[in-house]
């Protein structure tokens, strides 16, 4: 039997909220982050998958899917506003302990959320959501690097390519055995929500913050270290945005890391939902019951 979600929206410091849920709240919470450029989008079939046994939620981040988006003037469109947020989501929902699924932009996010309060993460699901410098595939990254530090016009142009229909589908289908198991609405959907007028701006805002994540980095190592979260690292091996080699490398702080390399991409739900469901199950089942 599917379990119900449900699609709600909630007032965070006077901006729209939306986030889907599914399951009783009474279980364990799953938090799920999403990355660019999707939105909760991404989660749509892996919600019921598991809302039999677990308390799901999936927020949209301000300026994606169909939470707010508010202009550059106001709100900062940082990794560090963005957690604070998601934390003032979870407040309101009176979630104090969850289990945390990243995935892209999602694993900034549930970094900051986990060194904000390290006991409140019970486990943590990692989905091509990068920690280490090992991750980073070059020579995608380095266009966001060099704009980041020197954020002129030819940069900026080179960056808005990533905001192109074209990018949006490669981020879909590079790297996936079977592309054909990936629906267009995905890219469809994902394209629409950026070509909405003023969403180039706020991408391009976070482009330029994203290096504060790696300057976090060795804090997230850390906070592996001293705590020994449990962790899966479910990831797609043909990703050229985050590589194999970043699943591995969660290995040098947590020894005990499940790792399991897909023959997938970036957004490896798409193809290997059954999957990373059963991985899911298995692990959440041992390690926070």
């Amino acid at each position: 039997m599917t379990s119900a979600v449900h699609h709600r929206t909630a007032t965070i410091n006077g901006l729209d909220v939306f986030y889907r849920e599914a399951g009783d709240p009474t279980n364990p919470t799953l938090l799920l982050l999403h990355g660019f450029p999707t939105s909760s989008h991404m989660f749509r079939h892996l919600i019921p998958a598991l809302a039999d046994r677990y308390h799901l939620v999936a927020p949209d981040h301000i300026g994606f899917g169909q939470s707010a988006m508010p202009t550059l003037r106001e709100y900062p469109y940082t990794f560090d506003a963005l957690t604070q947020t998601t934390s003032a989501l979870l407040e309101h929902l009176g979630i104090d302990r969850f289990a945390l699924y990243v995935q892209d932009y999602g694993a900034p996010i549930g970094w900051r959320l986990a060194l904000q309060a390290p006991h409140r993460i019970t486990a943590i699901i990692t989905q091509n959501g990068n920690a280490y410098e090992e991750g980073f595939v070059k020579p995608f990254w380095d266009g966001l690097f060099a704009y980041a530090k020197a954020p002129g016009p030819e940069a900026e142009a080179s960056m808005r390519t990533a905001l192109t229909a074209e990018v949006t589908r490669w981020q879909y289908i590079n790297g996936v055995d079977d592309p054909t198991l990936v629906s267009p609405d995905n890219w469809v959907h994902d394209q629409a929500l950026l070509d909405r007028p003023g969403n180039d701006g706020i991408q391009l805002a976070l482009f330029r913050d994203y290096p504060t994540n790696v300057d976090l980095y060795p804090e997230v190592h850390q906070y592996f270290r001293t705590s020994q979260v449990p962790l899966l690292a479910v990831w797609g091996a043909g990703d050229e945005i985050f590589g194999p080699a970043g699943a591995q490398a969660f290995a040098q702080d947590l020894p005990d890391a499940e790792i399991h390399l897909l023959p997938s991409g970036h957004f490896a739900l798409e193809s290997h939902l059954h999957t990373i469901s059963e991985h899911i199950r298995d692990f959440l089942g041992r390690v926070i019951g």
